[in-house]
C-alpha cells in the first residue's frame, strides 16, 4: 500500500515509536542526506516472521542458507568478530554486552519512506498506517547524567599509541585502527529517548535504531560500508575526521586544512588501497576503480574526507559473499588487515562487539546497504549496561595527543546526549 502525506517528519517519529513496541525492529534513516546511491529515505522494520542468529565460526554460511529462503526484505547486523571467521583470528577481551555475532530477521512490516510518500508492506497495511497515526507522540525530554568511565587512562592510551608506533617503525603494520571503550554500569535509560536526542544533535545518513529483545544500537553513523544496486559494489570508507567552526570562514578553513592535511591523506588513501584490494574478490577484472577520492563531507558534528570505491560483481558471487569477502571494513581494520586486526586485540582491552560491525538491509533481488556502526551507543537493558568506543588511525606521523583528543572529538554527540561535556 502507497500513501501520500504531508509531514513526514511526524509520520517518522509516530511510527518509530510505534515499532519500539516490538520485541525486534529495525529503524534507518538518512536524515535527508542526498545519495545516488539510497533506496529509500527510511526504513522500519518490526516483528520477526523469520530470524537468524549465528555465533561465530558457520555464520555467513547459515546467513547464505537463509536467505535462499528467504529471498524478500531482510534486515540485522554483522558483529566485528565475523573477522575471526573470515581471517585465522581469535578475541579473549571482555564482552559486556552480549549481542550476537550475527542476527538478521525477516519483519511483519515493512515501511518505506520516500519524500512524502510512505510505502507499507504488511498483511494489513491500512491498519499498520492507522495505529502508527493513532500514536500521541510522547515529550522525550528526559534529562540525564550518566557516569562515564574509559576502559584506557588518558595515559595509557598515550603509551599504547607510542608501542603501536613502535610496531609500525618495525615494519609489523602500516596504519591501524585503535579503539578504547566507554562505559556506564547499573545504567536505566529510556533508548528511544536517547536515540531521538542522539538523532537531533547528530543526524547522520546512515543512523540506525536497531532493537533485539533488550539489546538496543543507538548509530549514528556516517559512514556507508558495502552497498550493492544490481551487479555495481559500492564503497565510502572514511579517513579523515576534523571539527566544525565556530562561523562559516572558520569552517570553511577546517575544511580546506583537511583537505591538504599529509596525515589524514596518507590515512584516507590505504585504506582506498586496502578496498580495492578486498573487492578485487569480488569484482569482474579490471572493474574496480575509485569514483572519488578525498572528498570532503560535512556533517553536524564534525568534516570527513570520504573516498568512493566501486567496482561490477562477478558472476556467480552472491550477496553474502560480496559481503564476507570485505568484512570488516577497512577503515576500522587497518594494513596489513590481518595483521593490524591481530595486534588491535592486543592493545584493546574489551571486544567491539557490534562496534566496528554493520547494520543494514538486503532488499527483493539481492540489492543491499550497510553502514559501518560507528558513533554508536550500546545498551544491554537486562544488563543496565551501556558502552560505546571511539578510534581513531594510527600512523607513523600520528600524535598520541592529538589521536587522543579526535576519539573524544567523535564521542562528542553521544557524550552531550548522555549529559557530559568533553
Amino acid at each position: 500500500m502507497t500513501i501520500s502525506i504531508n509531514d513526514p517528519q511526524t509520520f517518522k517519529t509516530k511510527a518509530l515509536q510505534w515499532a519500539s513496541s516490538f520485541a525486534v525492529f529495525c529503524y534507518l534513516d538518512s536524515n535527508g542526506f542526498e545519495d545516488p546511491y539510497s533506496k529509500f529515505d527510511t526504513l522500519i522494520a518490526a516483528g520477526a516472521k523469520h530470524e537468524i542468529i549465528a555465533k561465530t565460526g558457520t555464520a555467513f554460511e547459515q546467513l547464505e542458507k537463509f536467505r535462499k529462503k528467504h529471498a524478500g526484505w531482510m534486515t540485522g547486523f554483522f558483529g566485528y568478530d565475523l573477522k575471526n571467521e573470515t581471517e585465522n583470528l581469535s578475541s579473549s577481551n571482555a564482552d559486556h554486552l552480549h549481542f550476537p555475532n550475527l542476527y538478521f530477521f525477516v519483519p511483519r512490516y515493512l515501511i518505506l519512506i520516500n519524500g512524502n510518500t510512505i510505502e507499507i508492506i504488511a498483511d494489513n497495511p491500512q491498519q499498520v498506517f492507522e495505529s502508527i497515526e493513532q500514536q500521541a507522540i510522547s515529550l522525550y525530554s528526559e534529562s540525564i547524567a550518566i557516569n562515564i568511565q574509559s576502559r584506557l587512562t588518558k595515559s595509557a592510551y598515550l603509551n599504547a599509541v607510542e608501542k603501536i608506533k613502535e610496531h609500525i617503525n618495525r615494519g609489523d603494520i602500516y596504519v591501524t585502527n585503535f579503539c578504547q571503550e566507554f562505559f556506564a554500569e547499573n545504567v536505566t535509560i529510556d533508548p528511544l529517548a536517547v536515540f531521538l536526542k542522539l538523532n537531533e544533535i547528530s543526524p547522520n545518513p546512515f543512523s540506525a535504531f536497531f532493537k533485539w529483545k533488550d539489546n538496543y544500537i543507538l548509530c549514528a553513523s556516517p559512514e556507508r560500508f558495502l552497498a550493492k544496486r544490481v551487479d555495481k559494489l559500492i564503497s565510502q570508507p572514511i579517513k579523515g575526521t576534523a571539527k566544525r567552526g565556530e562561523n562559516a570562514a572558520e569552517d570553511e578553513n577546517i575544511k580546506q586544512q583537511l583537505r591538504n592535511h599529509a596525515k589524514e591523506l596518507q590515512e584516507n588513501v590505504m585504506v582506498v588501497d586496502l578496498v580495492r584490494n578486498d573487492l578485487t574478490r569480488s569484482a569482474r577484472k579490471g572493474t574496480v576503480k575509485t569514483e572519488e577520492l578525498f572528498g570532503i563531507y560535512s556533517f553536524k558534528q564534525v568534516h570527513q574526507m570520504i573516498s568512493t570505491v566501486v567496482c561490477e560483481l562477478e558472476e556467480g558471487v552472491s550477496a553474502v559473499q560480496a559481503i564476507k569477502n570485505t568484512f570488516p571494513m577497512g577503515s576500522m581494520t587497518g594494513a596489513p588487515k590481518i595483521s593490524a586486526m591481530r595486534l588491535m586485540e592486543q592493545f584493546e582491552r574489551s571486544k567491539r562487539g557490534v562496534y566496528s560491525g554493520v547494520i543494514g538491509y538486503f532488499s527483493p533481488g539481492n540489492d543491499f546497504d550497510f553502514n559501518v556502526v560507528i558513533r554508536t551507543l550500546l545498551y544491554n537493558q537486562k544488563n543496565k549496561y551501556l558502552s560505546f568506543h571511539t578510534g581513531s588511525a594510527i600512523t607513523y606521523h600520528a600524535d598520541a595527543e592529538k589521536e587522543y583528543e579526535e576519539c573524544l572529538l567523535k564521542a562528542k554527540a553521544i557524550l552531550e546526549v548522555l549529559g557530559n561535556r568533553v
